[in-house]
């Protein structure tokens, strides 16, 4: 029973906030439960929501949060940070791998600040306002690689993309934050959770950038569309995108 009970209540900490993230995240609390732990029954109990867990059935705790953080970078209806991804990558060709894993580097430092800062309430912005600098982080990044049109020229030149990367992944981390805050409620010790999401968001991360590049060397490799070209077509794209997501997602 003891053993039992050491699993029931790993799943508890897991658990305990789904009542609040129904609230607030509907779909992701409906994929919680018919997704990532299809093998918790779910009972109520004063309130709130405590999982039933046998031995052979226990998922622990990294692997339900790292699939989260997978998730949640992968998830269409969040593609406010895929698109931002695409165009820190616009610019660049399936040989810049190195360069463009310093770029995710970046913006992996950036966001995994805040969103442990805003985790731990040392810093809380508005939910609403977050959602809207979102995409004017991707607005920015975009026309911004209008203005590269000479690829031949020094890689100091393409820089500014890494400090896009770091800077403006402090405020995707808020949005990540968000996110997160509803599954984890009041509780402090949350090293292991937030360690293995923000892996999950990495690793997520990397199957994007390996993607976006992949077609890039399509287009410009095999079809011949040149690399302005490219950079045009991406780059316009997301700029209409990130325009009409701040319309969406104005606070004012």
């Amino acid at each position: 029973m003891r053993k039992y009970a050491c699993y029931g209540q790993n799943i508890k900490n897991c658990c305990v906030h789904f009542v609040n993230t129904r609230k607030s995240f509907p779909a992701l609390y409906y994929k919680l439960r018919t997704r990532y732990v299809p093998s918790l029954f779910f009972v109520h109990f004063w309130g709130f929501e405590i999982a039933n867990q046998s031995e052979n059935l226990f998922m622990n705790t990294f692997s339900l949060y790292f699939n989260l953080g997978i998730d949640h970078i992968l998830d269409i209806d969040g593609i406010d940070h895929i698109i931002f991804i695409f165009a820190l990558c616009a610019i660049y060709q399936l040989k810049d791998w190195r360069k463009v894993l310093i770029l995710v580097t970046a913006f992996t430092l950036g966001h995994s600040i805040t969103l442990a800062l805003s985790i731990f309430d040392v810093i809380r912005v508005k939910t609403s306002l977050v959602e809207f600098l979102i995409p004017v982080t991707i607005f920015i990044t975009s026309v911004s690689n209008l203005f590269k049109s000479d690829f031949g020229r020094p890689a100091s030149y393409m820089q500014l993309n890494y400090a896009f990367a770091g800077g403006f992944g402090l405020i995707h981390g808020m949005g990540f934050a968000n996110a997160l805050r509803g599954l984890l409620g009041l509780r402090k010790d949350i090293g292991e959770e937030l360690f293995a999401f923000n892996l999950g968001i990495e690793v997520g991360q990397i199957a994007i950038v390996a993607i976006f590049l992949f077609i890039s060397f399509i287009f410009i490799g095999l079809f011949g569309v040149s690399r302005k070209q490219w950079n045009t077509i991406i780059s316009a794209a997301i700029a209409g995108i990130s325009v009409m997501l701040m319309i969406e997602n104005k606070f004012w």
